[in-house]
Order: C-alpha cells, then structure tokens, then sequence
C-alpha cells in the first residue's frame, strides 16, 4: 500500500486480484460471526470473542492482520449481507458502517475469534455498538479464507530476517497488533533488542504484554501526562526512542500526503536487519513523525513502516 498510499485501495487490489482466479475460494470472504463474549480489559478496552461455524474457515499470517467488521445500520438491523464474490456492491445498497479492525487472537479450531476495541462512547458506529453489544448479537466480517491459495495480505508486520534493533511505536488503536507483534518476539530464541512506546488514555490501560526478556515497553498516558491524541507518540520518535545513525543513501523528496483525504500508509523494504521501525496511530502524529525521521533525521525509508490507522474527527473507511 506503499504506492497509493490508503489502506482501501490495498485491499481493493487484493480483492481484484482474488476476483480473477478462476477457481478456489477468494482470498478475503465475508463471514457471519456471533458475540459471544465482552471481556473488560482496561477502562478504555475492552475484548469481544466471537463465534461461530464460519470462524473455522478463517486464517491470520500475522499479529497485525487486519479484518474489516460490519455493523448495524442506521436502523438497528444487523448486517446480513450474501456470502457471494459481491458483497461490496451489496454493502454499498445496505449502507452498513464498515471499520477496520486487527485480529488479536483466532481460534479456527473451536470457532473463536478475539478482537479487541478501544471504547470511547458513541463518537462512531463502532464504539456505539461496542458499548452496548451483548452475547448473541451478530455482525459480518470480511477476512482471509483459510483455504484460498496465495497471501492474502493485509498485514505489515513483515520484519527483515535477523533484526537485531526493532522500534514499536502506537497508540490504543494500534495496541493489539503491537501486543501480538510482541508475543511472537516473546516465542523467538533471539529476538531483537525491542523498544516499545504505547499512548494510552489513562493510566487503568497499561494493560500486562507477554514480552521478550530485555525488552524496554514504556506506556505513555495522555491523562497522567495532560497532552493531546498523539503527543505522546511524537516526544517517543523525536525525543525517547534510540535512533539510528542518518542514512548516507540518496533520499527521494518526501511526498505530501493529504491526511484528510488519504490515508498515510509506507511500508518498509528493509535491505538488511540493522534497523526496522514499526509505528501506527492517529494519521497526524505519524505524519509528524514521518516527517521528522526522514526530513530532519535522515532516517531510511526503507527500515519505516508508518501507517495513520485513523483521522481524529474523520472516518475514510
């Protein structure tokens, strides 16, 4: 999603790409999933596990892969699209909100799927459902098919072989797939030497991470620290965080991305493992931060995946 730049028009790519095949299942396919349960993580968090008998034909190729949920419409009435090659067409006539989400954990054996959301009242479709969803309500959900072949995509966490320094920096919209990045490090014999800046709402939501030893995880409250959405990330890049030394390769200008119109999403082509960068949240601090690294600290574009994971007052799903 390097070239374009928004996370829809990836996707928009693989489904055309999938539509093609002449035969097998298509690489993402929508799903009729049910709540099962709502576990309270935090005051800010909360984990929805959901199942049912469609679960079992889901997959996930990594700890930020990315699903898209579908909600209720303006009328209450659960989505109940047709499981056909177009349901886009039929989403559009429905009008049911649309968000993107990570998968937190996939049970496809005993059709559970985890998904965790960040509550913040009924600022969205999302958030109102989340706040008041209970065991049996049922949504959509466009995810990768177990048994399509190929990658499916619609995941960035793609570290070069050997890493030996990894930068992790987000915000709780990015919080899942940062925890799941770094239980898959946690598994390794000799994982990366990690540094990890999270922004939180408040203090309740510096949850416990399963983590490599030696890892530094530092939590960046926004209450605790009275600074806006995405301060906190922006004093982590500029200010906290161990860089390395600038990049002496030729840089290409740096290309204005318009926030409120695109979403801000580079991807890293790492030519070896020295350094690799990580970081998700509102679209305005990463592109501080992009700016920075690049503009001023000379970083190079190739170890830095920089992805805005939402707007602050905009939705361009």
């Amino acid at each position: 999603m390097s070239s374009m730049s928004t996370l829809a028009s990836s996707v928009a790519r693989n489904l055309r790409k999938i539509i093609k095949a002449d035969s097998g299942p298509r690489a993402y396919q929508l799903f009729d999933i049910q709540l099962q349960r709502r576990e309270r993580l935090s005051p800010s968090l909360c984990r929805f596990v959901f199942s049912g008998d469609d679960v079992r034909q889901m997959r996930t190729l990594a700890a930020d892969q990315r699903v898209k949920l579908l909600f209720p419409d303006a009328q209450g009435r659960a989505p109940a699209l047709p499981k056909n090659d177009d349901w886009q067409a039929a989403r559009r006539q429905a009008q049911h909100p649309m968000r993107t989400y990570t998968i937190r954990g996939l049970r496809a054996e005993a059709g559970e799927l985890d998904i965790d959301f960040v509550l913040h009242g009924d600022s969205g479709p999302a958030s109102a459902w989340a706040e008041r969803a209970q065991p049996g309500d049922r949504l959509q959900i466009v995810a990768p098919h177990r048994d399509a072949p190929g990658d499916p995509g619609g995941y960035e966490w793609q570290p070069p072989h050997g890493l030996r320094q990894l930068l992790l920096i987000g915000d709780e919209t990015a919080l899942p797939a940062i925890a799941g990045i770094l239980e898959s490090l946690a598994e390794q014999p000799t994982p990366p030497a990690t540094q990890v800046f999270l922004e939180v709402p408040e203090p309740g939501d510096c949850v416990a991470l399963r983590h490599a030893p030696g890892t530094e995880l530092h939590w960046l409250a926004r209450s605790e620290l009275g600074c806006d959405h995405g301060e906190a990330m922006r004093h982590a890049a500029f200010e906290l965080a161990r860089l390395p030394q600038s990049s002496q390769t030729s840089t290409a200008p740096l290309q204005e991305v318009d926030i409120d119109k695109e979403i801000l999403w580079e991807l890293a082509s790492p030519t070896d493992s020295t350094f690799y960068a990580w970081v998700a949240g509102e679209s305005a601090a990463v592109m501080a931060i992009r700016k920075h690294w690049i503009n001023e600290r000379h970083l190079d574009r190739r170890s830095l995946t920089l992805m805005g994971y939402w707007r602050h007052g905009r939705s361009l799903e």
